[in-house]
């Protein structure tokens, strides 16, 4: 049996040590089956959470709290909720 290659997800280079190897995360695919995230154990800590999946976070934790303002509802900053 031979063993599984990772490939580390801040410099792009193999990962020989099992030992070194710190599993990040799982990324979906598009139209199939996605792939484990790796990185050398150096590595982990630099690693940033995907810019675009951050920006759509953003937009709908916004949408929620403006909409919840407009019908007076929980988190209205008329009604002095800050």
């Amino acid at each position: 049996m031979t063993a599984e290659v990772h490939y580390c997800r801040h410099c792009g280079e193999a990962i020989t040590d099992p030992d070194d190897a710190v599993y990040v995360g799982y990324e979906h695919g598009n139209s199939g089956p996605g792939w484990e995230i790796w990185a050398h154990r150096d590595h982990a800590d630099l690693l940033e959470p995907d810019p675009v999946a951050t920006r759509i976070l953003a937009h709908v934790l916004a949408e929620r709290a403006f909409s919840r303002a407009a019908d007076g509802g929980l988190w209205s900053p008329a009604a002095g909720d800050w």
